[in-house]
């Protein structure tokens, strides 16, 4: 659809200057009266360049789970607020600081305006709205309880983002020391090791076995020839592994052995495991049938492995069986989530106990990452202190044996 130049006013008479994307003139001024706008001058977008740049900003933006829980949080607030249904997604595309929500905002409206239903015209946006997003709206939309679900959703993606902030944050400091350890050790060995290589030559004398082993490492580094091999075989690793991973053989023997890593296996479990108890809760509060429950939680699980334990699950209930003996059979999730997960079968208030899983495990998530980041930091240390100790023996160890000498 074609982009327009608006100049108008707002009510209080203030200029205002805007793009809108709409299939037509008469479209966008009536999008734009919906916003309470008065349009002075409307002409289409005119130059190649600033429409390739908008272009390209907008393809290399990426919608966040933090952009969706803003926004979903913002649009539950308006139609409560009893702002109509245009009117809040207007607002909303307005005031959006990412180009490509903004833009799946405005073609969302012109379709909304045009009659179709919202949770279709987001449908059209994957890069923007997932499955599990645009189910919960089609499943408020049936309800009548769209603001309701909006509500669920935005807390629902703020606890997601709030762990996953968690987890990176506890990646950070290792990351960060680990690059300082490489920097310093590649940088003490190209251009300290060679100047005290010239003199221990001039002093003559056999070196340390030690010593002629980081001399070669130092000219190994200083070969460009060799740098080069290296990165190009590490770039083929990598390529390699991604290829690999993306094989369904690979993806399950992958994400099978993730599970079982030491340090790691464990919060990878009860991160799975508390994303899937939050989302089928989720999803079960907001009336989404439960096979279709569990379609959107096995796309969304993450792990392949897990995914196939709940597509077993999936199966079972189609035949009349029940999720926690299909999970159980599995053995992918801890006891206790299944065990609840049984309880809230038997009783009919499987969300209830799903969320009350999902909290539990959350906590438990955000203290194996404390844990997990006490273990790292003495880790890291003694890794970047064996680095540079390493090549100070080297460079001491001739100087102790000519002192020796010496004396």
């Amino acid at each position: 659809m074609p982009t327009y130049d608006v100049k108008a006013r707002d009510s209080k008479g203030n200029p205002k200057r805007q793009k809108i994307i709409a299939s037509s003139p008469a479209e966008a001024r009536s999008t734009l009266r919906e916003q309470g706008l008065y349009v002075q001058e409307l002409s289409e977008a005119q130059g190649m360049m600033n429409f390739d740049l908008e272009q390209l900003s907008t393809a290399l933006t990426s919608v966040s789970v933090k952009d969706k829980a803003i926004f979903s949080r913002q649009f539950a607030v308006l139609i409560n607020a009893g702002v109509a249904l245009v009117r809040s997604l207007g607002v909303l595309a307005d005031q959006c600081p990412n180009p490509k929500l903004k833009k799946a905002l405005q073609q969302i409206n012109a379709d909304v305006q045009q009659g179709t239903n919202l949770s279709d015209s987001m449908r059209k946006h994957p890069q923007c709205f997932d499955g599990l997003y645009v189910s919960m709206v089609q499943a408020g939309e049936v309800g009548g309880v769209l603001d309701e679900v909006m509500n669920r959703l935005a807390k629902l993606l703020e606890d997601v983002a709030r762990l996953n902030n968690q987890i990176k944050s506890a990646m950070t400091y290792p990351v960060a020391v680990g690059f300082i350890a490489v920097v310093i050790f590649i940088g003490m060995t190209v251009f300290l090791i060679p100047i005290f290589a010239d003199m221990f030559e001039q002093l003559g004398g056999d070196l340390p076995f030690f010593t002629k082993l980081m001399m070669a490492v130092s000219d190994f580094l200083r070969t460009p020839i060799y740098v080069v091999g290296i990165i190009v075989v590490v770039v083929a690793m990598v390529v390699s592994f991604r290829q690999y991973y993306k094989t369904r053989i690979g993806r399950e023997t992958i994400d099978r052995i993730s599970l079982k890593a030491p340090l790691f296996g464990d919060l990878i479990q009860k991160n799975a495991t508390a994303r899937f108890c939050r989302t089928f809760g989720s999803l079960s509060r907001s009336g989404v049938p439960i096979l279709t429950a569990l379609e959107i939680v096995r796309d969304t699980a993450g792990n392949q492995v897990i995914s196939n334990a709940i597509d077993q699950a999936r199966r079972e209930v189609q035949t009349g069986g029940m999720i926690s003996l299909a999970l159980q059979r599995e053995q992918v999730f801890p006891i206790m989530a299944i065990q609840m997960i049984s309880i809230g079968e038997e009783t009919g208030e499987i969300d209830s106990m799903l969320m009350k899983v999902a909290d539990f495990y959350e906590d438990e998530v955000e203290q194996a990452v404390k844990a997990l980041t006490s273990i790292m930091e003495p880790i890291m240390i003694v890794v970047l202190g064996g680095m540079v100790g390493s090549i100070l023996v080297a460079l001491y160890l001739p100087i102790f044996k000519i002192m020796d000498q010496i004396g």
